[in-house]
């Protein structure tokens, strides 16, 4: 049973570099710009689950998602006060 191939592909490096620069997009999402951040956060989440590093990808590209929208939300409350 060891020698059956595996369709799930390994994790590397790169995946795990990618999700957690996703996670730091989610951060600058929510603090600075949160179009652009939270594009490149969901992007390189995503790109890191593809790769093999798969709960922690998807959660990046999701908290990317979150953050942006929350980062809408606060910035449309500053502007409209």
């Amino acid at each position: 049973m060891a020698d059956m191939p595996s369709t799930a592909r390994p994790r590397s490096n790169a995946a795990r570099i990618l999700t957690i620069v996703g996670f730091v997009f989610a951060v600058l999402a929510l603090l600075l710009n949160p179009i652009i951040f939270g594009v490149l956060g969901v992007v390189a989440g995503v790109v890191g689950a593809v790769l093999g590093d798969k709960p922690l990808g998807w959660y990046a590209a999701a908290a990317s998602v979150v953050a942006a929208i929350i980062g809408l939300v606060i910035i449309g409350a500053l502007i409209n006060n």
